[in-house]
């Protein structure tokens, strides 16, 4: 949040790149970072979109917030101690519920996890906020992007869980 005037601004639909880089609290005790922790940088990639996108303080001054409904990450590489790495946001679409984003980490030109987010947001004074709410605050006037057929097959998995 303290640096965030200093990155240049974005969309609210992305995509940003934010790095970072692996700290020792970060890794597990095989010494690569823990799977846990790659969500917490997720979650920080999430908060640089809104932030970068001027989105954050209309927000928060509605007493909004974001949470999320459900994750899953995939792995091809892992990440060491000093290691700099990306991760690339951006939001792929929503429905009248949720909002769908792709969160693609990236180390020396090489992928090393995806993870998809269903984001919903919630009111200080109770309920939901729907997608279309957020999107009228910002101003945002573009057609909704069709989702992806994967993020549909996805959310039907996602929905079998769900009572």
């Amino acid at each position: 949040m303290l640096t965030q005037s200093l990155r240049p601004r974005a969309q609210l639909m992305g995509p940003v790149d934010t790095t970072l880089r692996v700290y020792p609290n970060d890794l597990d005790i095989f010494m690569h970072v823990n799977n846990g922790v790659y969500l917490t940088y997720a979650d920080l990639g999430r908060t640089d979109l809104l932030l970068r996108s001027n989105a954050f303080k209309l927000i928060r001054q509605q007493g909004w917030y974001p949470v999320v409904a459900a994750e899953t990450i995939q792995f091809k590489r892992s990440l060491k101690l000093g290691q700099k790495f990306s991760i690339n946001t951006k939001v792929l679409g929503w429905d009248d519920r949720s909002i769908y984003l792709e969160q693609r980490f990236e180390s020396n030109n090489q992928w090393v996890a995806t993870a998809l987010i269903e984001a919903i947001f919630l009111s200080k004074k109770g309920g939901k906020v729907t997608p279309e709410q957020i999107y009228k605050l910002v101003g945002f006037t573009d057609e909704t992007p069709v989702l992806p057929d994967y993020i549909h097959k996805w959310k039907e998995t996602i929905n079998l869980t769900r009572d």
